[in-house]
C-alpha cells in the first residue's frame, strides 16, 4: 500500500503537525505500507524525518501553504502525480487557513478524491457543533455565530464526502450521524504518542517545582490566569515554583505571548520556551510537577493530555467540554477548576503540589489511561480502514466495468 497523508508536518507551525509526525513514525513500521508520501505545507527548514529502526520509505512533497487559494489545485496535482493507493487527511476546520475561502477550498479535497475514485479517510480532530465560538476566540457576536454555524455545517458536508471520517470521540460520531444522516463516521481514538518501555519515574528533579502548560496560546488557551494562580500558591505555601509556558502563539493571535511576557515581567520564575522541538518534549514533561490546561473552551480531544499521561503526570483541567468527556471515556484523572476563577485554579494546583502521594497517584492513573491506546494500535485501526476502503473501491470499479 502506498499511503499519502495530507497534513502540516514539523517544523511547520500549522496546527496538528506534531500529530502527523507520530502517525508517520508508526505507519512506517507497518509491513503492509510500502511507501508514505507526505503532502505537506511549505517550510523554510527541512522536514523532520530522523526516524530510527526499520521502516518503509517516506517521501515529502511540499505542495500547499496556509491561506493560499491554490491549495486545492496544487494538492490535487500532487495526488495525481504520486498516485497513492489511499489518502489520509489530517484535518481540523482551519487547517488550510484562517480565511474563509482558503479554508473552504482546502476542505474540498476529500470530495476531489471521491470524484477521482481514490480511497480516502479524513481524520477530523474537532467538529464545530461542539465548539463554543465565543470562548474559543472566534466571535461573541450572536449574528456572526449563526453565520459561522452555517459555514461550519457546509464545510462539514464537504468533509463527509470522504469514504470514511474518523473522529476521536464517540460523542462526535453520534452528533454527525444524527445531524447529517450519514453512516461513514467512525470512532478512532486520539492515541498516545510515546509510551515508555518502563514505568515513568515519578520523582522530580532538584530545583523549583515546574508548573507547565503546553500548546499554541492566545485564543481559548490563555496563560494569564495560570501565572496569577501560581503566584498565589507561592504566597500561600512558600514553595519554590516555576511557571513554564511551552509553545508558541496561535497563528490567529500573533504576538500574544510577547504581550503576556511584558505584562508579567515583574513576576519571577516565569519561563517561555518558545517552539518545542520533538526531541525536547520528553524532558519538558518529565521535569514538570504538574501539567495545567489553562483553557476557557475546548475544541477536540487533547493531544497534550495524552502526552501528559504517557509521562505519568498529574494534570489540572477545566471542568468543561471535551476534557471532562475524556476523563469519563478514557480513564484520565486530575484536579478540576472553574475556568473563570483564578482562585479555583490556584486551589487545584496547590492540592497537587502539596501532596506528593496524590500527585503520584494521579500520574499512575493517567499513565494507565494513556497506555490503553498507543499509536501503534491507532495506526493499525487506520490500516484496517484503508484496506476496507480500497476493497470497496475495487469492487465498485469491477461492477462498473461489467
Amino acid at each position: 500500500m502506498k499511503l499519502a497523508i495530507v497534513t502540516a508536518y514539523p517544523p511547520s507551525k500549522v496546527t496538528l503537525n506534531e500529530y502527523a509526525y507520530h502517525l508517520v513514525k508508526h505507519f512506517r513500521q507497518k509491513d503492509d505500507i510500502t511507501e508514505i508520501v507526505l503532502l505537506t505545507d511549505k517550510t523554510t527548514n527541512p522536514k523532520e524525518l530522523s526516524f530510527t529502526g526499520k521502516g518503509c520509505k517516506v517521501t515529502v512533497k511540499e505542495c500547499w501553504e496556509f491561506n493560499s487559494y491554490s491549495n486545492i489545485i496544487n494538492v490535487t496535482k500532487a495526488i495525481h502525480k504520486t498516485k497513492p493507493d489511499t489518502v489520509l487527511f489530517n484535518l481540523q476546520f482551519m487547517k488550510f487557513g484562517d480565511k474563509k475561502i482558503a479554508a473552504a477550498l482546502g476542505l474540498m479535497l476529500p470530495l476531489v478524491c471521491k470524484l477521482k475514485r481514490i480511497p480516502n479517510i479524513v481524520l477530523l480532530h474537532n467538529i464545530l457543533e461542539e465548539v463554543d465560538l465565543g470562548s474559543a476566540g472566534f466571535t461573541s457576536n450572536k449574528l456572526m455565530q449563526k453565520i459561522y454555524g452555517f459555514i461550519g455545517t457546509t464545510l462539514t458536508r464537504l468533509i463527509l464526502q470522504a469514504d470514511t471520517v474518523a473522529v476521536t470521540m464517540q460523542k462526535y460520531v453520534t452528533i454527525l450521524e444524527k445531524k447529517y444522516n450519514v453512516k461513514n463516521v467512525k470512532l478512532i481514538p486520539h492515541g498516545t504518542f510515546e509510551i515508555t518501555e518502563e514505568q515513568p519515574d515519578y520523582s522530580l528533579p532538584t530545583g523549583p517545582m515546574q508548573v507547565m502548560a503546553f500548546g499554541k496560546f492566545g485564543t481559548y488557551k490563555k496563560v494569564e490566569a495560570m501565572i496569577e494562580a501560581v503566584e498565589k500558591v507561592r504566597q500561600s505555601t512558600g514553595l519554590d515554583l516555576e511557571v513554564v509556558i511551552a509553545g508558541t502563539d496561535n497563528p490567529n493571535v500573533p504576538g500574544y505571548l510577547a504581550k503576556v511576557q511584558e505584562q508579567y515581567k515583574h513576576i519571577p520564575q516565569v519561563r517561555f520556551t518558545g517552539y518545542v522541538e520533538e526531541y525536547e518534549v520528553p524532558t519538558l514533561f518529565r521535569e514538570s510537577a504538574v501539567v495545567v490546561f489553562p483553557y476557557t473552551s475546548t475544541t477536540g480531544s487533547s493531544g497534550v493530555l495524552h502526552q501528559a499521561g504517557s509521562y505519568g503526570k498529574a494534570v489540572v483541567m477545566p471542568d468543561l467540554g471535551d476534557l471532562a468527556l475524556l476523563v469519563k471515556d478514557e480513564g484520565y484523572q486530575g484536579e478540576f477548576f472553574d475556568p473563570t476563577s483564578v482562585n479555583s485554579l490556584a486551589n487545584a494546583i496547590e492540592t497537587i503540589i502539596t501532596n506528593e502521594a496524590y500527585r503520584i497517584t494521579l500520574g499512575k492513573t493517567n499513565y494507565k489511561a494513556a497506555t490503553a491506546y498507543p499509536m501503534g494500535k491507532i495506526t493499525e485501526m487506520y490500516l484496517n480502514t484503508f484496506k476496507k476502503c480500497i476493497y470497496k473501491k475495487n469492487y465498485e470499479t469491477k461492477i462498473i466495468s461489467v
